[in-house]
């Protein structure tokens, strides 16, 4: 199984279900009205996120999306202070006022945005500054199939493909652009294709097999650590739930959820895990007991932690001091 040792599987694991249980339980909260602003889960995509971030370094870079709890859970984020912003509250990531769709970590240098499109070229930028300062550093942006009809899409990977940069390009295919389907939107069967254009290696893989995802990952920061340029990987995988928590999801069809709820990525790496004989189901269950109290410590500290004062509404708006 790839080059992985049982720690580092057990690891993905972990990571998966901590994925999941986190994602249930906001959107449980969030259905009760404790959350402000709008809610995203990444649902059903979780292989994609640690198949990516498992193999990444805190100096690698990460550009996400609205629907990023994932990505960030999987880089490595303190979980209490990412909840608390989700909750609005000064002791979370962006002291409250970022929020779910605008977390952002320097820490491990994780950033997300509500605009669609807009993580591929802050990637492209972090690995331009990684190769001036000589490092082999890179750069991930996640986008959905949707954001892959961009401008940026198309900008991003052109300049990154001419000045080889450490960027990988990760396009979670979830099947939805919002409610339209990508055959609706995209002229091309797979975006991976696209990569051709741009002379750049294009690779399709299993999103809901996370260890398709690693080895693809793998592959790719291979060649940009070694200075061969970007890649463009596109995983197909299943958005379980709504574009937004509150969505009648009218667009999805019955037969097909049932199709997709039986490529469950975290169904399929537990028996994949059992099936090697050298992990046990007592070891998983110990694991989602951790991740419980995990996940129901964070909510505790966000529910606790107090909300910002009014006043600071003006700061942190601009840098203090000038620019060198």
């Amino acid at each position: 199984m790839a080059d992985l040792s049982k720690e580092q599987l057990l690891k993905m694991y972990k990571k998966m279900v901590l994925i999941r249980k986190f994602e249930d339980r906001i959107g449980e909260i969030y259905g009760k009205g404790a959350i402000p602003g709008e809610m995203h889960l990444s649902t059903g995509q979780e292989a994609v996120n640690v198949g990516v971030c498992i193999q990444l370094r805190p100096t690698d870079t990460v550009a996400a999306t609205h629907r990023a709890h994932g990505a960030l859970i999987a880089k490595g984020v303190n979980l209490n202070k990412m909840t608390a912003e989700l909750f609005g509250r000064e002791a979370g990531l962006c002291k409250g006022k970022g929020g779910h769709m605008h977390l952002f970590d320097p820490s491990i240098k994780f950033s997300c945005s509500g605009i669609v499109g807009a993580s591929m070229p802050l990637a492209a930028g972090a690995a331009l500054a990684a190769k001036r300062k000589g490092t082999d550093d890179v750069a991930v942006a996640f986008f959905g199939d949707g954001a892959a009809n961009q401008g940026t899409f198309h900008e991003s990977m052109n300049l990154a493909a001419l000045w080889k940069l450490p960027e990988i390009f990760i396009c979670e295919d979830n099947q939805f652009g919002i409610s339209v389907r990508k055959e609706a939107s995209t002229s091309v069967i797979s975006n991976a294709d696209r990569a051709a254009s741009y002379g750049i290696p294009g690779v399709q893989v299993d999103g809901n097999d996370v260890i398709a995802v690693y080895e693809a990952v793998k592959a790719a920061i291979e060649r940009a650590r070694g200075g061969g340029g970007p890649t463009l990987i596109e995983c197909k995988t299943y958005r379980i739930k709504g574009h937004f928590e509150g969505d009648p999801e009218v667009y999805k069809t019955k037969e097909e959820q049932e199709e997709w709820l039986k490529k469950d990525p975290i169904k399929r790496f537990t028996d994949m895990l059992l099936s090697r004989g050298d992990i046990t189901q007592g070891e998983l269950n110990d694991l989602d007991r951790d991740v419980k109290n995990e996940i129901e410590e964070a909510i505790k500290f966000a529910e606790e932690s107090p909300w910002p004062k009014a006043e600071e509404a003006l700061e942190d708006v601009f840098v203090n001091g000038g620019v060198d």
